[in-house]
């Protein structure tokens, strides 16, 4: 059995693994040649500001006096540039939306593993194809890029990490920090010749990165003073590093000027998803190059949006975040960065249509290699007879729109050719993606015979073991025949080789050959499925649908569960409200508690008043949360006095890391816990078995009998399917485990406020699992006043994950109205909202099992250990 157990846990780690390995891989190519515009460019240099975290309306509007608040960038607008919206791509991060900006894709989701601070594969951008780069901000952007590039031509000017402190009294000195220091390199230049030189060359590029807007975004929201106060700051300094450029340059009128955002914010201060306040941000240009501002008596915009910032008379022109990499590109003169996938705004460029068209001609070109390069990638590890190509832009439809554009181009026909370049684009593009997703149907297929396998064989070992179910059926034992061990061998040998000659992945082989051995232990049960079919037959058959209606019922509210909450809020409500009507609340001890509550409340205040996070709340945070662990081993193992002591300690933690009313979440749930346990051990005593012993007086033990355990019987179904529930439920009661969008950075601010992806998600990690801890020790003390084995438990939940995941397939694909397979429950697009409950769905019904060992270990642990400080006093049983 103990083999079964370690078996199963890898299978469903397979299980889990594979939507990364097919999903979450890098969309990135390479090997593709440079391409850039024939003709001389518009600027020699080119200034990109990035305002980390603006909103677009917060930047666009009037203040509460009726003045612009950003009245330097108001004057471009009206005066000297172009302005519009740039669309950010969900997920609304930091390094995705940079990544867009200077790179031109869209980051794919395997780099959230790395805390949005490097890329798993590495990439191309503008500052590689510059002659020389300087920026200047946040150590956590500026790094990326410059590891990025090649040669000694990217140079970085950052601050330290601890000064990203959202807990600062005054974090507008991000921002100044960067308008100081490039003032002081500007002024060193002009003693420096070397340095002088170098600034004078052609295709240079000056990166500014402020994230004080951010900041105090996160830090006080963006409707407070705070946040708005940073952008007029930012305007004014935005304002006199222009002034500084053109008088360094002598106003030769050859810089281009790029103003925008990387993402927005929403007005509880957090971002990542799709709302038009994270996904609207900010896009100004000015300066060589670049269009004048252009009045019109009509926009093709129906928002309201204009009349309120009193732009209505200035063409507003919106662009892709993304397709702000190929215009910087454009401007200077440099090869497009080569894993772009941005459409030049041709309508931002002043200058001839003769180089409109050449531009979208390189661009076109750019793409298009990108297309062919995953093609051939593809084409050379496919069988020629079982390749498909993407039929809508063959070789020949290649030739044949390029040579058309060049032809327009040399007639003059400057519109026709564009025209040709963005359909070529497009077609590329949608090339792109069905190179990148061509074998997910094939993988998805063969995990789907693996995970159906698995439920299969989990179901008859629990027949063939646990239950009285085939007792007395067969009279005889047969063996497997060797027909059919050499049948799966030969199915296993020829998928080895069919994957061997197409040169796969080992992780091609691990999906393609679990099913294999999977189905042959199916199979070799035959006797068990023959006795099983038996046993039915002569079961009542009233009693049999009605079982089987009340199992699929369950299963699908569990389903529903996923996309309709209100679906656990019934019974929810009946059964939290039992515990109020006993006292066994008034024994429970509060000390810890009332600590926790203060610390909450001192270090709110103290943040607001801008004094940062004090040392001594620190402290108190972090012991807290470390003596949640210990202080219920120190508690007698009575089962009550040791639950309470669990509540109370989990209680303590679960208060640092809240910021409202969910702070009453882990009380509520304890409550229905309490309920069920009673509720159990009632209905246990009813059903005839021989357990008289009150709740009071059972006693975890650290050393069970197993000669207590009993058979299975159906009533052990409705108890597995009440602990997937109370675990489903625990899971939605405080957010989304994946989605950083779902959470507040406020809920740490009682332990760090320095930003720390990783730190801060292990600690609203450890909030996820509080209540799942809650209901596996609640469940620890259901097993024991049961008599219910824990490895029985572990295959019936198993098999009900499992069910729950097909279940999920096909109310998945109802709802999409599409033929799919399972696997189109995960998503890779999307924001981190999107994408994250895809795969917590997924990670839920196929991870299970993984979960529940993890959490039944830790709850065993929690119950049944027992710690002894020294010089404490021996209690004596009477």
């Amino acid at each position: 059995m103990l083999l079964f157990f370690i078996v199963g846990l890898l299978v469903h780690f397979v299980f889990f693994a594979s939507i990364f390995d097919i999903y979450f891989t890098s969309p990135l190519v390479h090997g593709m040649a440079p391409q850039f515009t024939p003709l001389p460019p518009p600027a020699r240099r080119l200034v990109l500001i990035v305002a980390d975290g603006l909103r677009a309306d917060a930047l666009y509007e009037f203040d509460e006096k009726g003045n612009p608040r950003a009245p330097f960038i108001r004057n471009i607008i009206m005066h000297e540039g172009s302005w519009g919206i740039s669309h950010t791509r969900v997920p609304t991060e930091s390094r995705p939306g940079h990544v867009a900006l200077i790179a031109g894709f869209y980051e794919d989701v395997s780099a959230v593993a790395k805390g949005w601070k490097e890329n798993p594969v590495e990439f191309d951008s503008l500052l590689n194809q510059s002659k020389y780069t300087w920026s200047w901000g946040s150590p956590d952007i500026l790094s990326m890029f410059a590891k990025g590039a090649t040669g000694n031509h990217v140079f970085t000017h950052s601050y330290n990490a601890d000064s990203e402190d959202f807990g600062a009294k005054d974090v507008t000195k991000l921002d100044t920090w960067v308008f100081d220091n490039i003032k002081e390199f500007f002024h060193a230049a002009r003693n420096n010749q070397s340095l002088f030189s170098k600034l004078n060359e052609e295709k240079v590029v000056f990166f500014l990165h402020l994230l004080g807007i951010d900041t105090n975004g996160h830090a006080h929201r963006p409707t407070s003073r705070e946040y708005k106060d940073n952008i007029k700051l930012v305007d004014e300094g935005v304002k006199e590093i222009v002034s500084l450029l053109k008088d360094f340059y002598g106003n030769d009128e050859k810089t281009a000027f790029l103003f925008t955002s990387d993402h927005g914010m929403t007005d509880w201060g957090s971002h990542g998803a799709g709302h038009p306040s994270e996904t609207f941000t900010p896009f100004v240009a000015w300066g060589a190059g670049i269009k004048y501002p252009q009045k019109v008596s009509d926009q093709q915009f129906n928002d309201v949006l204009l009349k309120g910032w009193k732009l209505e008379s200035w063409k507003r022109q919106d662009i892709n975040q993304a397709d702000v990499a190929p215009l910087m590109a454009s401007l200077i003169g440099v090869p497009f960065p080569l894993n772009s996938v941005g459409i030049l705004p041709v309508n931002y460029l002043n200058n001839t249509d003769a180089f409109k068209a050449e531009s979208m001609y390189t661009n076109a070109k750019q793409i298009l290699e990108q297309f062919k390069v995953k093609m051939t990638q593809k084409k050379e590890v496919t069988l020629p007879f079982l390749f498909t190509p993407f039929k809508l832009l063959s070789d020949s439809k290649q030739l044949d729109i390029l040579r058309k554009a060049r032809s327009y181009i040399k007639q003059e026909n400057y519109d026709e050719a564009v025209f040709l370049c963005m359909e070529l684009i497009h077609l590329s593009l949608e090339g792109l993606t069905y190179y990148h997703t061509y074998d997910r149907f094939f993988l998805g297929i063969n995990v789907l015979l693996g995970f159906v396998g698995w439920a299969s064989y989990a179901s008859l070992l629990i027949i063939k073991s646990h239950s009285s179910l085939t007792r007395g059926v067969s009279k005889e034992v047969k063996k497997p025949s060797h027909l059919l061990l050499c049948s799966f061998v030969t199915i296993g040998i020829l998928m080895a080789f069919f994957l061997l000659i197409q040169a796969c992945p080992w992780t091609y082989y691990v999906y393609c050959l679990l099913p294999v051995p999977i189905w042959y232990a199916v199979l070799r049960e035959y006797q068990v499925i023959q006795d099983l079919v038996t046993s039915l037959l002569t079961f009542p058959s009233r009693h049999f649908v009605g079982y089987l209606l009340a199992l699929a019922l369950g299963i699908e509210v569990l389903v529903l569960s996923f996309f309709y909450r209100y679906m656990l809020t019934a019974g929810l409500i009946v059964f939290a409200g039992w515990p109020f009507t006993t006292q066994l609340w008034t024994r429970a001890k509060m000390l810890s508690t009332v600590l926790s509550m203060w610390a909450v409340y001192s270090t709110h205040n103290s943040l607001l008043k801008k004094q940062g996070l004090p040392l001594i709340n620190q402290v108190v945070s972090w012991i807290i949360l470390a003596s949640s662990f210990v202080v219920p081993l120190l508690s007698p193992r009575n089962l009550l006095e040791r639950l309470f002591s669990i509540l109370v300690s989990s209680m303590s933690a679960y208060l640092l890391l809240s910021r409202g009313y969910e702070a009453l979440f882990p009380l509520v749930l304890s409550c229905l816990m309490f309920v069920w346990i009673h509720m159990e051990q009632e209905t246990l005593q009813q059903s005839g078995v021989s357990c008289k012993q009150k709740v009071t007086s059972i006693h975890f033990s650290y050393n069970t009998d197993i000669t207590q355990f009993r058979q299975l019987c159906l009533d052990d179904i409705r108890r597995a399917f009440f602990l997937v529930f109370f675990l489903v439920t625990a899971f939605f009661g405080t957010g989304n485990i994946a989605s950083i969008n779902s959470f507040d950075l406020a809920s740490v601010y009682c332990f760090l406020t320095v930003f720390s992806p990783f730190m801060m998600g292990a600690l609203m990690l450890w909030k996820i699992f509080i209540p799942f801890v809650l209901v596996m020790c609640a469940f620890e003390a259901v097993q024991l006043t049961t008599q219910l084995s824990s490895k029985s438990l572990f295959l019936m939940v198993l098999v009900i994950s499992d069910i729950m995941a097909l279940a999920q397939f096909q109310t998945t694909s109802i709802k999409q109205h599409h033929d799919k397979h399972f696997f189109f429950l995960v998503k890779d697009y999307g924001s981190w909202l999107d994408i994250g409950t895809s795969i917590s769905h997924y990670v839920i019904v196929m991870c299970m099992t993984i979960v529940l060992v993890f959490l039944n270990g830790l709850a065993q642990l929690l119950t049944t250990k027992k710690l002894k400080l020294r010089g404490q006093p021996k209690s004596h049983l009477i």
